[in-house]
């Protein structure tokens, strides 16, 4: 089992974009995903990264970043919006298990934002439960909106680099892991046809992003 514990956040990162790029090679290793494993993480975990990305089907992480069994700590909600539960999911992962990366993962054509924007245009809030997520993504396609973009990916963007905000903002636990060192929060962008995962902003890796992320 890797042991999260000793790894830096960058080896971590580069662990993570690895197997993205055997997945979009259409050679994956498809690690950890055999009977030792699974006996192996019986007793406990240590995932190498917490990973929160929408509920979108087409996101299934372990398989677009080539992962196994205990290799990654996946919290999920349409559009990754943000509530208690799932900042003491990530915090969980962070404190409890000491992962050394927290990814926020944001994809093209996402509902959410689609729906969202829609909504904005409209003037509306959307129905039932959908409306609370209508309203956590509002803020980012009100940035996007006073920003002039026009561009789906653009607002794909925003909601990431919101998203990282958000959780460095909210969670005192992760802000004092990334000024530690201990840990770093990437937010990457997921293309639907090539598979690709794309840097959008970083707290705590010295890594190049988009001109825009924070």
């Amino acid at each position: 089992m890797t042991d999260a514990a000793h790894l830096t956040p960058q080896a971590a990162f580069e662990m993570l974009l690895a197997g993205n790029g055997r997945f979009v090679a259409g050679s994956p290793h498809h690690p950890n995903q055999d009977a030792a494993r699974r006996a192996q993480t019986a007793p406990s975990q240590a995932p190498f990264a917490v990973l929160f990305g929408c509920s979108d089907s087409r996101l299934a992480a372990e398989i677009i970043f080539d992962q196994g069994l205990g290799d990654l700590f996946v919290v999920r909600t349409a559009g990754h919006v943000l509530g208690p539960e799932v900042l003491g999911s990530v915090e969980y992962g962070v404190s409890l298990l000491g992962t050394p990366l927290v990814i926020v993962l944001g994809h093209d054509s996402c509902g959410a934002v689609g729906a969202t924007r829609e909504a904005v245009a409209a003037g509306s809030s959307g129905e039932g439960f959908v409306r609370d997520v209508i309203e956590r993504v509002t803020p980012s396609v009100l940035a996007a909106n006073a920003a002039g973009y026009t561009d789906n990916s653009d607002f794909i963007d925003e909601h990431i680099r919101h998203t990282v905000a958000l959780l460095m903002d909210r969670s005192h636990a992760l802000a004092a892991a990334v000024a530690a060192g201990t840990t770093a929060v990437v937010g990457l962008s997921y293309r639907l046809v090539d598979g690709t995962a794309h840097l959008v902003t970083t707290r705590g890796l010295d890594l190049p992003a988009s001109p825009a992320a924070a």
